[in-house]
């Protein structure tokens, strides 16, 4: 059996002619027939039904098509992989962005170094919601995002961790709180809470820790930027549940106090489907991301 065979026998079937199926293919009717019949030979079946007005697929037929779109289509594909690879590599691909990923993950250098190496890859970037860019990876329409992992990932999303860090409490030192060498839930009962807002995975982690402590959480200021929640903190607004880092990052105007007695991280990670091929341009692109990874936590060793 030929892709060639397949070829004729997918356009017999779509135009319902010998005739129309040859023009298309640019040869004579006669090697469409020859052909049509040499694949029935192998296959010990008839595939259509003959009669000087129509041509009519067999039940054998209609089953047997799908398997050569198919078989046709997993061809056309090795041909494009073998062509990307063949001179420079081109094609589109899309990535995702949770909003605060950017303060673990300095994307924009992993894409401008992809860029660079690959200038006819065309790229394309969507910040959104954690939820909006997971169905993107599912559906096909990004090829790789860093997310706020959520609690139950779904099995096809392959995943690495971008960022794990403690959420901590920073109040400015002159806060009642800033006493305290370290706090808990119930401390901050009532007080007004500067945090990630909904679209940012971390929050439902923040809020599934208050509820199974039956402590209600009063959410004063909402940000998705935890560089501009330890500002708000430090301005006296409240607050700020933010990645350790951002607190300790402003010891001069913020208190930073751990939360004991519940396990509170914040982490990101980078996120493709690892149940779908990808080109070869997302497959390099998700490679780039990785190894921009592994540079960075080698330098922080």
């Amino acid at each position: 059996m030929e892709l060639r065979q397949l070829e004729y026998f997918v356009a017999v079937a779509e135009e319902g002619s010998f005739t129309k199926a040859a023009a298309r293919m640019h040869i004579a009717q006669s090697g469409v027939s020859a052909q049509i019949l040499q694949l029935e030979r192998e296959l010990g079946q008839r595939l259509f039904d003959r009669t000087r007005r129509s041509v009519q697929l067999t039940d054998v037929g209609t089953a047997v098509l799908s398997h050569a779109r198919a078989a046709l289509a997993a061809a056309a594909g090795a041909r494009q992989v073998a062509d990307e690879y063949r001179d420079v590599l081109r094609g589109h691909v899309s990535v995702g962005l949770a909003a605060s990923s950017s303060f673990a993950f300095d994307l924009t250098d992993m894409l401008a170094k992809f860029h660079r190496d690959h200038p006819l890859v065309e790229i394309s970037l969507l910040e959104a919601a954690t939820d909006i860019l997971i169905a993107g990876l599912l559906d096909g329409s990004h090829d790789a995002a860093v997310i706020a992992p959520p609690l139950d990932p779904p099995p096809e999303l392959g995943l690495e961790l971008v960022a794990d860090e403690a959420l901590v409490a920073a109040v400015r030192p002159d806060d009642p709180l800033a006493a305290n060498d370290a706090v808990t839930l119930d401390d901050l009962a009532g007080r007004p809470l500067i945090t990630f807002s909904p679209m940012i995975g971390t929050r439902s982690t923040i809020d599934a820790a208050f509820a199974a402590a039956g402590v209600e959480a009063r959410i004063g200021i909402e940000a998705s930027d935890p560089s501009v929640l330890a500002e708000l903190a430090a301005g006296g607004l409240g607050v700020a549940l933010v990645p350790e880092p951002y607190a300790r990052a402003r010891e001069s105007t913020l208190r930073t106090l751990p939360i004991v007695g519940v396990e509170l991280r914040g982490s990101l990670a980078l996120a493709w489907n690892s149940a779908r091929r990808p080109s070869p341009s997302a497959r390099r692109l998700v490679e780039y991301a990785r190894e921009s990874l592994r540079s960075k936590y080698s330098r922080s060793d």
